[in-house]
């Protein structure tokens, strides 16, 4: 067990590490419970109380490499995001949409019986904690366009581009 001390931020311990990716450095971050966060580099913000613990977060780094090396389309990982009751509603949805498929906001609020909640849809991708491998990315426009992606729309485009180019 790990006996590392660690910072309690929101009532969670949280050790993290910095992972160096194709769309630049990302800061993962979790506890015993699972992964809390990934921030990208335009986001960064280390507690000077959170523990550097590389090994937490082999399987996740393992699996991160296996999705930019276009090889992984779905994560098998534990997660322990923090919101309220309906973001972690919507966060559920985002990941049932399949790699290389994109769904409109308003499709999201419809599959999750709220219909007229696509901006509330938008504000819950906006605070995903855990942006990739739930993919508030894969959620566009209705016009088609690439909109409200936290950490940029350059961002946003790389990882659909990623994935639309996939190849085994």
């Amino acid at each position: 067990m790990n006996k590392t001390k660690t910072a309690i931020v929101d009532g969670n311990n949280l050790n993290y590490c910095l992972y160096h990716s194709p769309v630049g450095t990302l800061l993962l971050a979790g506890d015993d419970l699972g992964l809390q966060h990934i921030q990208f580099e335009i986001n960064i913000s280390i507690d000077e109380n959170w523990q550097l613990d590389q090994t937490q977060f082999k399987e996740v780094i393992q699996q991160l490499d296996e999705y930019f090396a276009k090889t992984r389309k779905t994560f098998d990982l534990t997660l322990n995001p923090q919101g309220t009751d309906f973001q972690k509603q919507v966060w559920q949805q985002l990941q049932k949409i399949e790699y290389g498929q994109t769904k409109y906001y308003a499709e999201i609020a419809d599959e999750i019986n709220s219909p007229k909640a696509a901006r509330a849809i938008g504000m819950a991708n906006n605070k995903n904690p855990i942006p990739i491998i739930i993919p508030c990315h894969r959620v566009i426009g209705k016009n088609g366009s690439l909109t409200g992606f936290a950490s940029g729309l350059d961002i946003k485009q790389q990882l659909l581009g990623l994935e639309f180019c996939f190849e085994v």
